[in-house]
């Protein structure tokens, strides 16, 4: 059985999952540990980890009683490409400004 995916954009949306994604860059840790950050409820957290599992920019392990999240490259990887495509129309530009400017020297 397949997870659904979620579009990047809307699962980092969220300033609670952003937060959640900056936190998981220092350390996996375990919903527990995630949750005690937020002034919400552990159930409100693991649906904000579950939408961050969805759109691939983490996975869940568990070891032994508890579930850890990890970060997972894929969902950066779409946001990467994204960036990237506009990256490249904007050097575009830019070099077409500097071709103009020093034609008109």
């Amino acid at each position: 059985m397949s997870i659904p995916t979620l579009d990047a954009f809307q699962a980092i949306a969220d300033p609670s999952r952003r937060q959640i994604l900056g936190m998981l860059v220092k350390d996996t840790q375990n919903i527990n540990s995630l949750a005690e950050n937020f002034e919400m409820s552990r159930p409100a957290v693991s649906k904000h980890i579950k939408i961050l599992e969805m759109a691939g920019f983490i996975s869940i392990q568990e070891i032994g009683r508890e579930r850890h999240c990890f970060l997972n490259q894929e969902g950066f990887n779409e946001l990467k490409t994204w960036l990237n495509y506009f990256d490249k129309f904007w050097n575009s530009k830019l070099k077409n400004l500097e071709i103009v400017l020093k034609n008109k020297k």
